[in-house]
């Protein structure tokens, strides 16, 4: 990929990304780095061009019949039915609906618009110098690397964490209304699972929610492996709300859990099942 084909895509006059020594992309980094540290996301605006937008839409728009849709009730965890270790209004036995979509990797040809973003290596440095992290590593995962979530009306996307530490998803086309991104930063730690807390939340306790007012091509980096959030339901009136979701991991060759991935794609493939044999967690969270 040339520098010429990212700068048809992406606003590197506001943000160099071919240019880490410069002003502007220390600035934008700097800025990504606070907002991590403080509040466990981060907002890089309008990185993604307007009419790059209508691109990465009408991408979306050719492989929507390929999405796989499902409505499930589960609770934060993912999980769907009764954990008799835990009381019954305990965050794990307290299930919610999940009715949402994902266009799996599998559909996007290299190339293409949303693809190039997604492997350019000056986004993946860009990324992992706003984490303080050394490297990135596009998700090897063949279903859940490059992906896009979809909200049809009436759907939503309900309060879970996710299996890796963070997520960098692009605003494609925003709802009419609803729609909305929503988090409690670091509700929970590798040494605390904060059920108390997500407790409250999940009974529709407010407090400490933040919700962010994203808009068509604003990149997201967000921390969500602690962080409990949700995508609030789209209204049956609305238009569609559709996300392109870039995973990335810091180690190469990384492949998606086989459960995770049967629940969001409604199928694995070999790469998994031969994964799960040699997986180590990274953590003993409940998930």
């Amino acid at each position: 990929m040339t520098e010429h084909d990212l700068e048809d895509l992406v606003d590197l006059d506001r943000y160099p990304l071919h240019d880490p020594d410069s002003a502007g992309y220390l600035a934008a980094v700097n800025a990504a780095r606070g907002s991590l540290r403080t509040i466990g996301c981060a907002i890089v605006k309008d990185l993604v061009r307007p009419e790059a937008i209508a691109r990465l839409n009408a991408e979306i728009m050719e492989r929507k019949h390929t999405t796989h849709f499902s409505t499930q009730v589960m609770n934060p965890y993912f999980h769907t039915t009764v954990n008799d270790e835990f009381p019954a209004d305990h965050p794990a036995n307290i299930f919610l609906e999940r009715s949402s979509g994902f266009i799996p990797g599998d559909s996007w040809e290299p190339g293409c618009a949303t693809d190039l973003i997604f492997r350019a290596p000056t986004v993946a440095r860009f990324l992992a110098d706003c984490l303080e992290i050394p490297e990135l590593y596009c998700y090897a995962d063949p279903l859940a690397g490059l992906t896009a979530n979809i909200l049809d009306p009436g759907q939503l996307f309900t309060w879970h964490f996710d299996t890796n530490d963070f997520a960098v998803t692009v605003l494609v086309q925003e709802a009419d209304e609803g729609g909305l991104f929503e988090y409690y930063p670091a509700i929970r730690s590798a040494d605390d699972e904060g059920f108390d807390r997500i407790q409250s939340i999940l009974k529709g306790d407010r407090e400490g929610v933040h919700t962010l007012d994203l808009r068509p091509g604003d990149m997201q980096i967000f921390r969500g492996r602690h962080s409990l959030h949700q995508v609030s339901r789209v209204p049956t009136h609305s238009r569609p709300r559709h996300a392109a979701i870039f995973a990335y991991t810091e180690e190469a060759n990384v492949i998606g859990r086989v459960e995770r991935t049967q629940q969001l794609f409604g199928r694995v493939m070999q790469e998994h099942l031969d994964a799960e044999q040699e997986r180590v967690r990274s953590d003993a969270l409940i998930d």
